[in-house]
């Protein structure tokens, strides 16, 4: 945790999630005294401040795409990726941890499958990713194919499995 020179302890208000002049990702951690109002930012490597982070956090990437899903999923989609997180003994929401399935393994996407998913409408894509790769980690398959959307579209809004 910080401290201001004030002594009191500075509140993380946010993180901006970035890739470094090396290629290499990283956070922006912002932070704020609330007695004085000082403000301070510090770039570090991805996934080692969790020290820095006095809560359970959305970076700022990963909000914004919870803020574009629908009402009704956002609030599901919250509660059970912040629950994963909890689980996993961390403080800060990724734009990655929020599409991962919730068992923690990843899961790699077949190229067709890929340019499928891009033509999903916007606000249920990320919801669409997440339920395909938790539909692939419970059957224990490495990756999401065709087929696999084909059938999860098919329980989902009863259609045919197979294209004419």
């Amino acid at each position: 945790m910080l401290t201001c020179g004030c002594g009191r302890w500075m509140h993380t208000e946010g993180i901006e999630e970035r890739i470094n002049t090396d290629g290499a990702p990283q956070w922006f951690i912002r932070s704020e005294c609330r007695g004085c109002g000082l403000k301070v930012g510090i770039d570090v490597p991805e996934g080692q401040p969790q020290q820095l982070v006095d809560r359970l956090l959305w970076t700022d990437e990963a909000l914004h795409r919870l803020e574009r899903m629908p009402p009704y999923l956002a609030v599901l989609v919250r509660e059970e990726v912040e629950q994963d997180i909890r689980r996993h003994g961390q403080r800060v929401v990724t734009y990655d941890a929020l599409l991962r399935p919730r068992t923690g393994e990843r899961i790699e996407w077949d190229p067709e499958a890929e340019r499928r998913l891009e033509r999903v409408p916007a606000p249920v894509r990320a919801m669409a990713r997440i339920e395909l790769e938790r539909t692939a980690a419970d059957r224990s398959l490495s990756r999401v194919t065709v087929s696999l959307m084909e059938e999860v579209k098919a329980k989902y809004f009863g259609m045919g499995a197979q294209k004419a």
